[in-house]
């Protein structure tokens, strides 16, 4: 797109109006319209915002030819289908997670990236939050040496939350686990294969036909020695909120703290045993930001009273990644390069954990990843 400004409209204004801001302060961008099906929370982040374009239907936002991306921030349903509109309408396409709940929805999405020459990018929190950051930096400076085993884990109680999540099976929602477990070395998945635990309260079986309290699942590398562990709850399990990743190199390791807000612990090979283990505080990136949009890796964005959204909320802020989300995408569009994850590689995440529940109804059945979810 060269140098012009990005025209671009939020669909869903939940979780989606933190994002307001930074696209209003962002260079590249402005932000031409919003969409919300309830007519006066359209209009009180409107007027809030001084924002003229506002839609309650979904497909008439489409129609606006002054429009050139859609971010979707709507219920985890909608997404595959709304991501298909949006590409088949022309627009480049940034969605929250998961890109969809069903791997044919998913290699649609893909096939229609390549056909229509169109950029599309799941906006996963957990590979742009600090943490993950300064884990990546380290490997990048060869400071973990190789790469042996990698886990994360995301421990969330869902009881209360609206509409399609009860009794969601938890490899449904896996992202925030398998996209830092791939995104470390840009990483793809070939097999998977996971085991069910537990049970979770019989009147929530009928929702999804799915009686796991926990779901732990192996993911083997592609074209690697390497493998991931990873594990998920949502109702039934005395847990604090955890959206953990852990590597392990042979110089060094991080892990994650077992309570919220402490420091992760980074473990230097061959030092005397007790100096292996030192408590770090991780640093933030916003100097990797265009300076307007630097103070938004820090605070929540759209209430000053600190009312955020829930889901900002018990993620801890989601690790000051917003920012750098849209940075992210908007750099691709301009530069017409790729964000990470782009269309494939977005697949291949979603997919490992649509497959992983698949393996676990099967009894740990190794699963292998589809091939429009691989790379050339």
């Amino acid at each position: 797109m060269n140098n012009r400004t990005i025209n671009v409209a939020i669909a869903g204004l939940g979780f989606g109006a933190e994002f307001i801001p930074i696209y209003l302060k962002h260079p590249d961008a402005k932000l031409t319209a919003i969409c919300q099906r309830t007519a006066s929370r359209l209009n009180e982040i409107g007027d809030a915002f001084d924002i003229a374009g506002r839609y309650t239907d979904y497909d008439e936002m489409l129609l606006d030819p002054s429009i050139d991306a859609v971010h979707i921030n709507t219920p985890i349903p909608d997404h595959g289908q709304q991501a298909i509109k949006a590409l088949r309408a022309g627009k480049h396409v940034a969605c929250t997670v998961p890109m969809a709940t069903t791997v044919e929805e998913c290699e649609e999405i893909v096939a229609l990236s390549r056909e229509k020459k169109l950029t599309y990018m799941m906006m996963e929190t957990v590979v742009y939050a600090r943490e993950f950051l300064f884990m990546k930096e380290k490997y990048e400076k060869g400071e973990l040496g190789k790469v042996q085993f990698l886990k994360a884990s995301h421990q969330q109680d869902m009881d209360g939350w609206p509409g399609y999540w009860p009794g969601l099976p938890p490899m449904y929602y896996a992202t925030h686990c398998v996209g830092p477990v791939l995104g470390l070395m840009r990483s793809e998945a070939e097999y998977v294969s996971c085991f069910g635990s537990g049970t979770i309260r019989e009147e929530m079986h009928r929702y999804y036909n799915s009686p796991y309290a926990v779901e732990t699942t192996h993911i083997k590398f592609r074209n690697s020695d390497v493998s991931a562990h990873i594990y998920r709850s949502l109702f039934d399990v005395a847990r604090q909120y955890r959206e953990s990743f852990e590597v392990y190199g042979s110089k060094q390791s991080v892990e994650w703290p077992l309570i919220e807000g402490q420091p992760l612990v980074v473990h230097t090979a061959k030092r005397p045993e007790p100096e292996i283990p030192e408590e770090t505080e991780c640093p933030d990136y916003a100097h990797k930001l265009p300076e307007a949009i630097r103070t938004f890796t820090r605070h929540g964005v759209y209430d000053a009273d600190g009312n955020q959204h829930l889901s900002f909320t018990q993620g801890s802020g989601h690790g000051g990644s917003h920012p750098h989300l849209v940075h992210a995408f908007l750099e691709a569009l301009k530069n017409g390069t790729q964000p990470y994850p782009n269309a494939v590689q977005s697949a291949n995440i979603t997919c490992v954990g649509i497959l992983a529940h698949e393996s676990a109804k099967q009894g740990g059945a190794v699963i292998k990843l589809p091939e429009f979810s691989l790379s050339k």
